[in-house]
């Protein structure tokens, strides 16, 4: 049985579904809306709603497994099932709300456009955000570079970037394309400090620029299985956070789903407990998670992601101080 309100309710919430529906209709038993937790009523409304969420289907230039524009919807599908009390923070974060925009549909056949269309418009979700969190679904990694620029020129100060990803994506250019999903952070190293963590798929040129550049720390998974790194990477970041969470940061034992896997990698503990301390200790503004391509037949990782995303929201919440 997916997410209700109410158990003892066999309807959707009657009169405060969040869709409209034809009088004396209100009642009966549909099913919950396609939507992050399936959430329905206030909470599920732009205005009602403390975090957004924004998904972005977009993928043009995976260069192995393709899948990840499904990803969003199998995400949210999946969320419909994840439970909303969190044992861990003892509440529950989605009675602050919860708003899923329609997807995005960018230009596949023009990856330049399509960034620009992807800026423009985080720009102005951020713009009528206000004080509101905004998570971005993807889609290929290429979608975070955008999102990265328009949150980095709303604050002050230099925005740092924690990356979780078993790669750098810090090349100039893959298959002659500087929008590819494999030069994401390259489009925005100029631009924020970056903090990478699961790294172990790492091109010569990538470690150069590692090498090279003084606003660039990583945390490759050697590093990481060693122990004793999590304190170095905290101390890299700055007061200012974006978090964007690459889900082949996990092991493929755990997210096989996507589409350049290496093994070794992070576990769901480790994820946790450094998600937990960022937003604890720092003003996280923005985050996304991306590359996940569903495999059908297999929905354990669609659900490790959605939890992925509610749990970022419950830390996330728990640190502005609602309750």
């Amino acid at each position: 049985m997916p997410n209700r309100r109410d158990p003892e309710d066999l309807a959707r919430g009657g009169a405060s579904t969040i869709h409209p529906l034809p009088d004396g209709l209100e009642r009966l038993p549909w099913e919950l809306p396609r939507v992050f937790l399936g959430l329905d009523g206030a909470g599920a409304t732009p205005e009602g709603a403390a975090t957004w969420i924004l998904p972005v289907p977009y993928e043009a230039t995976t260069s192995w497994g393709p899948g990840t524009r499904h990803g969003p919807r199998a995400i949210i599908d999946a969320s419909r099932y994840v439970e909303l009390y969190d044992h861990e923070l003892d509440r529950d974060p989605s009675r602050e709300g919860v708003y899923t925009f329609p997807a995005l549909e960018l230009p596949r056949g023009d990856a330049a456009r399509a960034m620009v269309e992807l800026e423009n418009a985080v720009t102005g979700v951020l713009d009528a955000a206000g004080a509101r969190r905004l998570i971005m679904i993807g889609g290929e990694h290429s979608v975070s570079a955008p999102a990265i620029l328009a949150h980095a020129r709303r604050h002050p100060g230099r925005l740092s970037v924690l990356q979780f990803d078993a790669h750098l994506d810090l090349r100039a250019e893959l298959d002659g394309s500087p929008f590819s999903h494999a030069c994401a952070m390259g489009r925005v190293v100029e631009h924020v400090d970056l903090v990478a963590v699961g790294a172990r798929g790492i091109s010569a040129g990538e470690w150069d620029v590692v090498r090279d550049r003084a606003n660039v720390t990583v945390v490759t998974a050697e590093e990481m299985a060693g122990g004793d790194w999590m304190e170095p990477a905290l101390a890299a970041l700055g007061r200012t956070v974006y978090i964007t969470f690459d889900v082949d940061f996990f092991d493929p034992s755990l997210v096989p789903s996507t589409g350049t896997p290496e093994p070794g990698g992070g576990d769901w503990p480790t994820a946790l407990a450094l998600l937990r301390r960022v937003f604890g200790e720092r003003r996280v503004v923005g985050a996304d998670v991306v590359e996940h391509a569903p495999i059908p037949g297999l929905a354990a990782p669609d659900f490790l992601v959605a939890k992925l995303i509610y749990r970022m929201i419950g830390y996330w919440s728990d640190r502005s101080g609602h309750r």
